[in-house]
């Protein structure tokens, strides 16, 4: 059996998110397809992460392990990747890797990024979210600050039933808030996420820029002491802005 390691970028606002699913349009879905049209035999793939419904990628990792295809270079085989595969999947590099590798449990980190625009936008719109009022960058860039550290990111999370009992004790190696012109980037890095978590985190850090909670109230949320009185679930910011950034190896990505 050969083992790749594939680096991918998608735009997922036609996709029901990364894993594949009976009846529904799914990145993992279509790079199945195209798999079985390169190889024969069982394949079996896996992401690092597990992107939503509208999520996208710049550098989401997946293995795939395939009986035959030893006889194939990489460099072909992305070629007829992106050859058969849809024109918002691209495939950015391929490589053999050891028997074991395997893209999540051996990932160290993941960084996602998330986009919001503060005025309309023509040519980006699927990839921003508009926020059309008037955002506290800076009180914003302070709460993000801390986010860092080992949490309890139970005040964030959605209930996953695909993975239940899972924990809410989350690792974040830093978080950032930067401005350029009309666009604001949200970086966050950490040893994973919970579902829905990054989009949470965003539209509570709205909620911040615009006065509506203090930096007081987001240390509270993040100290695992949830308040009735304030719906995280409702400030999830919408999928168009997120992106999986990147996923860390030992040794790079």
């Amino acid at each position: 059996m050969t083992t790749f390691k594939i680096t991918l970028e998608y735009d997922g606002t036609r996709y029901s998110g990364w894993q594949a699913q009976k009846n529904a349009r799914t990145i993992m879905g279509e790079i199945q397809k195209a798999a079985e049209q390169i190889f024969a035999g069982d394949i079996d793939m896996q992401g690092a992460g597990r992107t939503d419904a509208g999520v996208h990628a710049l550098g989401q990792v997946m293995h795939m392990k395939v009986d035959s295809g030893a006889g194939q270079t990489p460099h072909l085989i992305k070629r007829r990747f992106n050859d058969l595969l849809p024109a918002d999947i691209a495939i950015l590099d391929i490589k053999r890797a050891p028997r074991n590798f395997h893209a999540r449990h051996d990932a160290l980190a993941r960084v996602y990024l998330y986009q919001i625009s503060r005025r309309k936008q023509a040519f980006i719109k699927r990839h921003v979210w508009w926020v059309k009022d008037e955002l506290d960058t800076e009180q914003m860039s302070k709460a993000a600050a801390m986010l860092a550290g080992r949490r309890d990111f139970i005040c964030f999370r959605a209930s996953d039933p695909s993975r239940p009992g899972e924990s809410t004790i989350v690792e974040i190696e830093g978080a950032t808030l930067e401005t350029e012109e009309d666009i604001i980037q949200f970086r966050i890095a950490g040893s994973h996420f919970l579902w829905r978590m990054v989009r949470r985190i965003v539209g509570t850090l709205v909620k911040v820029g615009k006065h509506e909670i203090t930096t007081e109230k987001f240390r509270q949320l993040l100290d695992g002491r949830c308040d009735e009185k304030f719906d995280v679930a409702a400030w999830t910011a919408p999928a168009s802005g997120l992106f999986l950034e990147e996923i860390r190896y030992n040794g790079g990505r």
